[in-house]
């Protein structure tokens, strides 16, 4: 761990923050701190910021209950900005958006990570629009008996491959019972969300056994 003293703020006493959720990755938005800011936020252990419109310390969810979570804070090599990863309460934007960026300006047409949260939403627009030709519309067209078959069928596929102990096969049949669980997560509307709080729920409990059984 570092020292705040070792941070260089700008001649005005600031420094840049970036937040970013913890769960998701997105960057949510840029604001800048000083020292008593940034000494609030890690007290409170909440986003707190210095407006420099207003000239004083600005708690982020304060008036609208959108509160940024800090899970930690982190200095870049230069020690001249910062980076906050956070679980938000709410939108990050006075806009009411989940990010203030949310205006694509360029974007490769052969980049790109890989992300669960964008099949997801992929998933509930193949749920929503039903394009013709695609297999998700195939699946939501057939209803639940058809999903909850398939999730059995490719539980059955892991099993085998495992089983085999081929590590390529047991990978794909994985992606294949992951899609499809996702699938089915969405014709029930059961969000990603709330699967990792269920998770992080009980990484708590195992935490707790762990210790109990250490003492």
């Amino acid at each position: 761990m570092i020292d705040v003293k070792e941070l260089k703020f700008d001649e005005k006493g600031l420094i840049p923050a970036i937040v970013q959720d913890v769960r998701t990755r997105k960057v949510l938005m840029v604001a800048w701190m000083n020292e008593e800011s940034l000494r609030v936020s890690m007290e409170k252990e909440l986003c707190c910021f210095w407006s420099r419109s207003r000239g004083e310390l600005w708690l982020k969810g304060e008036t609208s209950g959108n509160y940024q979570h800090i899970v930690s804070i982190a200095a870049d090599c230069d020690r001249d900005s910062l980076l906050i990863l956070v679980e938000p309460d709410g939108p990050a934007c006075h806009l009411g958006t989940e990010t203030c960026f949310e205006y694509p300006l360029w974007e490769s047409g052969t980049r790109g990570d890989f992300t669960l949260s964008g099949l997801m939403g992929l998933l509930e627009e193949r749920k929503k629009d039903r394009p013709e030709g695609s297999y998700t519309t195939y699946l939501f067209d057939k209803g639940l008996d058809k999903i909850l078959k398939k999730v059995g069928e490719e539980s059955t596929e892991v099993i085998i491959a495992a089983k085999a102990e081929d590590k390529k096969e047991t990978i794909y049949e994985i992606a294949d019972l992951a899609y499809h669980v996702m699938v089915l997560m969405t014709q029930a509307g059961i969000s990603l969300e709330e699967v990792r709080q269920e998770l992080a729920s009980r990484h708590v409990i195992d935490h707790k056994v762990k210790q109990e059984k250490m003492t």
